[in-house]
């Protein structure tokens, strides 16, 4: 006698589905039938994985939104002119300098050796450095590592309309 390869499931969901197991070996079928009664049917996996997906995509909306803002305000705060770029390297750029600056000024001034008078030069050099892509690409930044990457910032991170800026 044959052990029977469609298997007759009823899954967690409550749905029931007769499944053709001959594709795994026959001293496996009644194992893996087991499992799969534990599970939820393809339908409504699929169904729950997309409604994971659209909360996911919300949340990680909204938790821009919220560092948008935050980084714009933090900006206006403390006066730093707009960036350069597409509008999108733009609001990614605000965000990066925002955290690449505060992450430097808690590291340096408040945890390190850095006097408030020292910040003030390297916050002015940070002013000068207006392309978005540039704080983009300094976003995994070292903090003690800050100055020296504002001194290697070319004349194309700058902008050259007010030189005394």
């Amino acid at each position: 006698m044959a052990v029977k390869t469609i298997w007759s499931i009823n899954h967690t969901c409550g749905h029931q589905a007769d499944r053709d197991l001959s594709d795994r070996a026959a001293d496996r079928r009644a194992g893996f039938a087991e499992w799969l009664a534990e599970q939820e049917c393809t339908d409504c996996w699929r169904a729950s994985k997309e409604g994971d997906d659209q909360d996911k995509a919300a949340w990680l909306k909204a938790k821009r939104a919220e560092e948008q803002a935050e980084s714009e305000a933090w900006s206006a705060q403390y006066r730093m002119p707009p960036l350069e770029g597409t509008a999108r390297a733009v609001a990614w750029g605000l965000r990066c300098r925002h955290q690449v600056l505060a992450a430097a000024y808690t590291a340096l001034v408040l945890e390190g050796d850095t006097s408030e008078t020292e910040w003030e030069g390297v916050e002015g050099t940070a002013r000068s450095v207006t392309r978005a892509g540039w704080w983009i690409d300094q976003r995994s930044s070292e903090p003690d590592d800050l100055a020296e990457l504002l001194q290697a910032a070319t004349e194309a991170d700058r902008p050259t309309e007010n030189p005394y800026f």
